[in-house]
């Protein structure tokens, strides 16, 4: 698995540990903080290099192959090819990155297409709760539309000045910077505009729906 999101493999030896993880509440410290008053969440420490924690598989899309399929209870339903993306406005970010796995890396520098800018494009109903996105490799995450619609989430092509690249989910990824980096979707390919918050992947795997760094929200609370 690279950062919090991989293959989607419900035999694989990563998916197992992070259930027990899960099972276990393995780095639960039971802090609660705040992003305005503290910049590392609870449990977590930093680093300065970007991990890579894969399974060995890794989608290889170019820009001339990518697509992004657009769904669901929006009134401008769709495919995003590489250019219509590009012509999109396109927005510069600065952003920490929290990972589930206790890892936290501080100011990062994306570019892209600000969700904000990306929910004008689509226009979703008043139907539309959260969304699920879907990567290339088949893994799924859920979001709220109110987390998807946060002023810093950005759907990245770039990072610190160059093309993002495949192992951290080029050519097109989100980044949601106040949530766990699994709901951050790599080798994004499409996404659904959904009535009802349903779980992804890891959210059907002892993962929590929402994912929030300083609240711990690590594991299901069921």
């Amino acid at each position: 698995m690279a950062d919090d999101t991989g293959t989607q493999q419900p035999n694989s030896k990563l998916t197992a540990t992070k259930r027990k993880w899960a099972d276990e509440g393995k780095f639960l410290t039971g802090r609660h903080t705040r992003p305005e008053t503290d910049r590392l969440p609870p449990g977590q420490h930093l680093v300065k290099n970007w991990p890579v924690l894969d399974l060995g598989q890794q989608p290889s899309i170019s820009p001339a192959q990518w697509k992004l399929d657009v769904y669901g209870f929006v009134n401008k339903p769709g495919t995003f090819d590489w250019a219509a993306f590009q012509a999109l406005p396109q927005t510069d970010m600065l952003s920490d990155i929290h990972c589930v796995t206790t890892w936290s890396r501080y100011d990062n520098n994306w570019k892209g297409v600000s969700t904000r800018d990306f929910l004008d494009a689509v226009d979703p109903t008043d139907e539309a709760k959260a969304v699920m996105l879907t990567s290339y490799d088949g893994y799924t995450t859920n979001l709220l539309l109110s987390d998807f619609a946060s002023p810093d989430a950005i759907i990245v092509t770039d990072w610190e000045g160059a093309p993002l690249t495949e192992e951290h989910g080029g050519p097109v990824r989100l980044v949601v910077p106040h949530l766990y980096f699994w709901k951050s979707a790599k080798w994004l390919k499409r996404i659904d505009f959904i009535g009802i918050d349903n779980a992804g992947f890891w959210e059907k795997n002892g993962y929590h729906m929402r994912g929030d760094p300083w609240n711990e929200e690590r594991y299901s609370e069921d």
